[in-house]
């Protein structure tokens, strides 16, 4: 639920026990995470502001595109909020190995886009979806979905490596202008 790795193993308390006891059972205070982000990340961290508002992204309630920015080429996250740089800092989003794996899923992502719109193009329907599976059930999919959200941008087309990549999107109905 946070860093997008798809190795999630454990369950974390959003809410930490030792803050929150009375959510200890809340069914919505139960996120699946991977181990690094949970245990040696995350622990029981948990920031709020002078007002108690929560200061890290709760992924059952918030749009994390409002709070990060993934610059697609790098897999670098940039705080848009103060609730996104501390999601960052806490839960190390930026650390080696994620930004490694975003980056790498980025090129992965736009191969894949312009396979599809070939094969739809081509009439083979049944690849298609084959891709269109393949590319919705990989890790770091977090970095698909921040291409869906730069397609209505001006200069999107660049960003996102040609007008093949824009055209995919826009055959998906993910993007619609």
């Amino acid at each position: 639920m946070y860093c997008g790795d798809s190795r999630g193993t454990d369950i974390d308390h959003f809410e930490p026990i030792n803050s929150s006891p009375l959510r200890t059972f809340d069914w919505m205070n139960h996120l699946l995470a991977c181990s690094s982000c949970n245990s040696n990340s995350k622990r029981d961290q948990f920031p709020c502001d002078a007002n108690g508002t929560p200061l890290l992204i709760d992924p059952t309630i918030d749009d994390p595109y409002d709070h990060l920015r993934l610059i697609l080429s790098t897999g670098f996250y940039r705080g848009n909020t103060p609730k996104g740089k501390t999601t960052i800092d806490v839960l190390r989003l930026n650390r080696g190995d994620l930004q490694r794996g975003r980056e790498l899923a980025f090129p992965r992502c736009q191969a894949m886009l312009r396979d599809y719109l070939r094969m739809q193009d081509s009439g083979n329907l049944r690849e298609a979806t084959k891709m269109l599976n393949a590319l919705q059930e990989q890790p770091f999919i977090g970095v698909l979905h921040a291409m869906f959200r730069t397609a209505p941008n001006p200069g999107a087309e660049i960003v996102l490596g040609g007008a093949e990549v824009l055209e995919a999107l826009k055959a998906l109905n993910f993007y619609t202008g």
